[in-house]
């Protein structure tokens, strides 16, 4: 039995200079569609870097731009927040805030992952979707390459440009089911939020020890070692220019604070730290092991217990019974319960108790198409309680 064909490719064409980006900058503003992929280097580098934008057009036209070369990426920014420029993304929330964070805005987005999910797919990788929708097969994947490495292979760069030359077709198939089974419009607006979407600037949290998973379980004592060794892995990534993750696993981290080692014998002990860990940093380890063992008992770090927000009654009442909707009309529906109604929106709608559906719609977040389309449902469950 044979799969689908291959994807067919064509050469696509790559920018490292000012003068190429804003030459295809200025084509690429014309009323139309880009197809928009990006490609990083958290695998393998830290802090990551954006290593390449693809881009391509429905004449099958592609261009891979290198941002590592091309710093001044301004003149592509006009392109996507040109008007009736539609960018086509898929599962684009990643692509979307690397490039917000540089200044970029988006004026329209299709997102064919959206799309999928509000056809009830779930599977929704673009190798299955295209499979699923065109019969085509991408080429092998190289999502977990260091891209920022140059030259890149011929098979990268087919892959790379395989990633948006195919979007406008898949783009199409989905759209034409959408607006069959009436959904369309609930896409349109979920992409337009997503558009709309602000990047949430990185912000270094000197408290990020304490979100590691049990770290509430650790004395003050233990506690100040793993602050001092998340420090310490930290500085060491960045010295060494790898993800923290391949300098010592968050388990490791609060590993070492439960257990903490006197000496290289007792490290080699601890799941995650092989002999070459302990050969390049243990001793730079057991020294910030120590710091935080004579610290003062007035220094150590105290976690404060944030409390419960309280619920009345009769707003949990509610929420039960729109946790016992979403159960039963997901099905009917056809889409995913987080899809129907999250449960970040659940406790909003709850809480505003709306009388009628237009009331549901003011409640953030809740959108127009689903006080349209579960608004009459959603206002009956609430008035039942």
């Amino acid at each position: 039995m044979t799969g689908p064909p291959p994807i067919a490719t064509i050469p696509s064409r790559w920018v490292d200079t000012p003068t190429d980006l804003a030459e295809i900058s200025h084509r690429l503003r014309a009323p139309g569609q880009v197809a928009l992929d990006t490609e990083g280097d958290s695998l393998h580098h830290y802090p990551e870097r954006l290593s390449l934008i693809q881009l391509a057009v429905p004449s099958s036209e592609a261009w891979l731009v290198d941002p590592l070369a091309v710093t001044d990426l301004s003149s592509l920014a006009s392109v996507f927040a040109a008007p009736h420029v539609v960018t086509v993304v898929h599962a684009g929330d990643n692509d979307l805030v690397q490039l917000k964070r540089r200044g970029f805005a988006f004026t329209s987005i299709f997102d064919t992952s959206i799309a999928a999910r509000f056809l009830g797919v779930r599977a929704l990788g673009l190798d299955v979707l295209l499979q699923t929708y065109l019969s085509l097969e991408l080429p092998p994947s190289k999502q977990r390459d260091d891209w920022s490495r140059r030259p890149l292979s011929e098979a990268q760069l087919r892959y790379a440009e395989a990633d948006v030359l195919h979007l406008f077709a898949l783009k199409d198939r989905l759209t034409e089911e959408l607006a069959r089974v009436g959904r369309l419009a609930w896409v349109e607006e979920e992409c337009a939020a997503l558009a709309a979407q602000p990047a949430s600037a990185r912000i270094s949290d000197p408290n990020a020890f304490a979100g590691l998973k049990g770290a509430r379980e650790l004395s003050p004592r233990n506690l100040a070692i793993l602050r001092e060794l998340h420090d310490l892995r930290e500085q060491l990534a960045r010295a060494a220019d790898r993800p923290p993750f391949k300098i010592l696993s968050p388990e490791t981290l609060v590993a070492l604070a439960q257990a903490p080692p006197a000496d290289r014998a007792a490290m080699a002990q601890i799941v995650g730290c092989p002999a070459r860990v302990i050969a390049r940093w243990g001793d730079v380890i057991l020294a910030a092991v120590a710091r935080a063992q004579a610290l003062p008992d007035d220094a150590l770090p105290v976690l404060e217990r944030r409390p419960r927000p309280r619920i009345s009654g009769a707003v949990a009442r509610r929420i039960e019974a729109l946790r016992q909707w979403r159960t039963g009309a997901a099905p009917r529906f056809g889409l995913e319960p987080g899809l129907l109604l999250p449960n970040r929106l659940i406790g909003a709608v709850a809480a505003a108790w709306p009388g009628d559906p237009g009331a549901l719609a003011s409640v953030d977040g809740v959108r127009r198409w689903r006080a349209e389309a579960f608004g009459t449902e959603i206002v009956a469950v609430l008035a039942s309680t």
